[in-house]
């Protein structure tokens, strides 16, 4: 995934699903100038994790 497709999902009102290691996640945040993302999975919302935006898929 690339920032700019980070970002619209991360604005975006629809739920759309992002997987990190194939484990679906929500994007919290978007750091442009590390290019990572702080993520959360949806059975661990207290588990947050930073990771490489361009390891997150749709």
């Amino acid at each position: 995934m690339n920032i700019q497709r980070a970002k619209q999902i991360l604005e975006s009102t629809k739920e759309i699903e992002v997987r990190y290691q194939n484990v679906p996640v929500w994007i919290q945040n978007v750091n442009e100038s590390a290019q990572t993302a702080r993520v959360y999975t949806g059975d661990q919302p207290d588990h947050e994790m930073e990771v490489p935006i361009q390891e997150l898929t749709e």
